[in-house]
């Protein structure tokens, strides 16, 4: 005698909705809010020569009260103090015309992956992807002995004659730009990639069928059409570029301040960690702007589409 199937009961959906909506809120709980609070403590306290190096919020003191102590002072600091302010245009600036850059260099290298046939398209990407399997620190440094006085750029622009002497790049703010664009380039070209091959191809036939001219169905078509990966591209270089401090040490010139290195100098070098963790809370705040206006930017091309 064959058994019925089993059903499910409500309990077990709503258990199941359950586990599904509660485990990403706790991943982001646990690795994003909780971290969050953390820092926003040690922001808002006072420097202190002790382990940690700053005072504790809260204490209780005599007739059980408790005392909370809060610091905005190192908030004001940064905005008051040039050297701060400086560092969080230069960062934003070296940011966007980075982010530029690698969508100019990166939309044709993606578009011709893309347009190329299937058997070619894993090895072009394992070209992009190649750079991955070695160190980002090593990479780095690599551009050192490349950018250099005596390095291969000079040596090679030598030899054809372009330059008479040797030109200064290394510690100067173009050696920031290229090597954020080649370190940054491939999460610019995957994102963009991966929306190309989703285009249907009918839709650029049709526009030829009507008489529309490849780069007017580019602009037209593909363009619009791709304006997803675009945005998801440059969310992807812009945001970690903003607080980069490995190339700009390594590379740029000792006055090219950014956020990511007076981060670093506060947190390791001056032990101000009450101010450093002022400026990640503001760098935060800073990078949720764009993300959100890129976000709103994408759905309401969803909704025109659809």
């Amino acid at each position: 005698m064959s058994q019925p199937p089993h059903t499910h009961g409500p309990h077990t959906s709503r258990l199941s909705r359950l586990v599904n909506i509660g485990i990403p809120y706790l991943w982001l709980g646990l690795f994003f809010l909780l971290p969050f609070v953390i820092v926003l403590q040690i922001s808002v306290a006072e420097p202190a020569l002790a382990q940690p190096p700053y005072t504790q919020l809260w204490e209780w003191v005599e007739d059980g009260l408790l005392q909370i102590q809060i610091n905005l002072q190192n908030f004001m600091l940064i905005w008051e103090d040039e050297i701060y302010l400086a560092a969080f245009l230069n960062s934003l600036w070296v940011a966007f015309v980075c982010t530029l850059i690698c969508l100019l260099l990166g939309y044709p290298m993606a578009y011709a992956i893309a347009t190329a046939p299937e058997r070619r398209r894993t090895p072009l990407l394992m070209l992009i992807i190649l750079p991955f399997w070695t160190s980002f620190l090593i990479r780095v440094y690599a551009w050192i002995g490349i950018l250099n006085t005596n390095g291969l750029l000079n040596h090679f622009l030598l030899w054809l004659g372009v330059i008479d002497e040797p030109l200064q790049i290394l510690h100067t703010q173009t050696a920031v730009y290229i090597g954020v664009v080649y370190s940054y380039l491939p999460f610019m070209i995957l994102p963009l990639y991966a929306n190309l091959t989703r285009l249907d191809p009918t839709l650029l036939e049709a526009a030829a069928d009507l008489g529309c001219r490849p780069l007017r169905a580019f602009l037209r078509v593909t363009l619009p059409l791709s304006m997803a990966g675009i945005i998801a591209g440059s969310m992807l270089v812009f945001i970690p570029v903003v607080g980069e401090f490995v190339i700009p040490d390594l590379l740029g010139s000792p006055g090219s301040l950014m956020v990511g290195k007076l981060l670093w100098t506060e947190f390791f070098s001056n032990k101000d960690w009450p101010l450093a963790s002022a400026l990640a809370i503001v760098l935060l705040g800073t990078l949720v702007v764009p993300f959100v206006l890129m976000q709103r930017l994408q759905q309401n091309m969803d909704e025109n589409q659809t």
